[in-house]
């Protein structure tokens, strides 16, 4: 006994084989504009031109890629001689001295395309008042939505000695 098709079956069917085609076709460039456009094909002639190997790089105006370690022979200062009070509760107060202490090492914050900044504002007797502050992005540059911790180093007039290190946070400049 021969089965019967019904022409509505058929075309529900080729409606679902192709929107599973045009998805899966979609999907594939997607994905390949998602990788940029920059990837050569084989035996395209770009993919065949040597790289040049010997052209001058230009200097880069782009800052030093931040410190993330202090450095070695830095000495962390016990919490009870850093007054972080005045710095959100989520930025590190993390403090170390350096080079017989007339240099201090900052933990910062920075995000984006900022880029920390630390500058000794006051030094008395008593305390030593670090203001840390982050570099304006560019208007109309694109920034990534990242939050960095570097290490910074404000340098001393004198050495730290028993003076307490009081850290405060000022707008982008």
């Amino acid at each position: 006994m021969a089965r019967s098709f019904r022409l509505e079956d058929m075309r529900y069917s080729t409606k679902v084989i192709g929107t599973a085609r045009v998805t899966g076709l979609a999907a594939v460039f997607a994905l390949a504009a998602a990788c940029g456009g920059q990837a050569k094909m084989a035996g395209s002639p770009e993919s065949t031109a040597p790289a040049p190997s010997s052209a001058p790089s230009a200097p880069s105006s782009a800052p030093a890629k931040p410190q993330f370690n202090p450095p070695a022979g830095a000495v962390r200062l016990p919490a009870s001689k850093v007054d972080g009070s005045a710095l959100p509760k989520e930025f590190p107060k993390e403090v170390y001295t350096y080079q017989g202490g007339k240099v201090l090492i900052v933990r910062a914050e920075e995000g984006g395309c900022g880029h920390a900044l630390g500058d000794s504002v006051e030094q008395t007797a008593q305390r030593v008042v670090v203001d840390l502050s982050e570099t304006k992005a560019q208007t109309g540059q694109m920034c990534t939505m990242d939050l960095r911790h570097p290490v910074i180093s404000v340098p001393l007039a004198a050495p730290l000695g028993d003076r307490v290190v009081v850290l405060k946070q000022s707008p982008p400049r």
